[in-house]
């Protein structure tokens, strides 16, 4: 063999490498500690000033990277508008008039973009913002990982079938969450994020005007005073998600669903006689143990299906592809 294939040879074997290394790039918490290292400060400082402004703004962003991870993955696919090419996944029946924060992430990300032009993700800043919101209330804090890039996609049809609804079954539950590689006590911590934010009235009327034997009588009666029994009356009206302590993170959210206090469906189903009963009950009394749960299922759930090296974009503007 010439000298020459032995140099086309060794080209490949390099491109091959390097191809490879692209592919299976790695999330890290570092990721821009050199390309922009202002960008984390930058985040954590406006989470706190939204929060600051409107407390349900730290649910809000929490709930948006959990809606976000759970269609296509991690990939800021949730924050793209409608357009020619776009079927916005804000219009799915699980988001429309109920995901919140997109204003606070364009906000993040025009300022972050002023420092560092197409460096940061929209994906990672949305990562980044739950967890600087947990913290902003008194929860818990975590590493993320960062290295997302942003998809070019829309997955509206996917966010029919892969977001959890509020009227589903523990077993529909736990297989979703199975599906995205999250086990049952994941699904049950990760639930505990509903110790803070607010629901509407059209997710919890079936349920206070059922009448039925998973309902503290008492407390329905309550949440019937803002939520009229007729559909389209009142559909919008709020009530906390957890009566007692609604604006801290904590673990009264359990002990509300051990007293039949839930206010959706889908989260008295996790202590309604069924598999997850023993892990509400060791949150409702190990608080260390939930914020630890709940820290370690946050960052598994932010490690679903990233797009990573190559793949994907750096978008400019996160509510459209460049």
């Amino acid at each position: 063999m010439g000298f020459r294939s032995w140099r086309s040879c060794i080209f490949i074997a390099v491109f091959l490498i390097l191809s490879s290394t692209l592919c299976e790039a790695k999330l890290s918490p570092k990721f821009y500690d050199q390309t922009c290292p202002r960008a984390l400060s930058t985040i954590r400082k406006a989470v706190r000033r939204a929060v600051s402004h409107e407390h349900r703004m730290a649910a809000s962003l929490i709930r948006l990277h959990f809606h976000d991870c759970f269609v296509q993955g991690c990939d800021a696919s949730i924050l793209l508008d409608n357009s020619s090419t776009i079927q916005s996944e804000k219009n799915a029946p699980n988001n429309l008039n109920s995901v919140r924060g997109y204003e606070v992430i364009d906000n993040i990300k025009s300022k972050v973009e002023s420092m560092c032009p197409g460096v940061v993700s929209c994906a990672d800043i949305v990562a980044v913002a739950a967890r600087d919101s947990s913290v902003a209330v008194s929860g818990p804090t975590w590493t993320v990982k960062l290295g997302r890039r942003d998809s070019t996609t829309s997955g509206l049809s996917q966010a029919a079938t892969n977001l959890p609804g509020f009227r589903d079954s523990l077993n529909k539950l736990i297989t979703l969450f199975r599906s995205k590689g999250l086990n049952a006590r994941d699904m049950v911590a990760l639930s505990g994020s509903h110790t803070i934010g607010q629901a509407r009235c059209l997710t919890f009327r079936d349920r206070i005007y059922s009448n039925g034997t998973d309902i503290d009588a008492g407390f329905a009666t309550t949440r019937r005073r803002r939520c009229p029994a007729q559909n389209g009356n009142g559909d919008a009206n709020l009530a906390p998600l957890e009566l007692v302590t609604p604006n801290s993170f904590d673990n009264n959210y359990f002990r509300n669903l051990i007293q039949k206090k839930g206010l959706l469906q889908s989260a008295q189903v996790l202590f309604s006689g069924g598999s997850t009963d023993t892990i509400v009950k060791e949150y409702s009394k190990s608080p260390k143990t939930f914020r630890s749960d709940f820290a370690s299922a946050m960052v598994k759930m932010g490690d679903i299906e990233p797009l990573t090296g190559s793949a994907g974009v750096i978008r400019k503007f996160c509510n459209f592809i460049n």
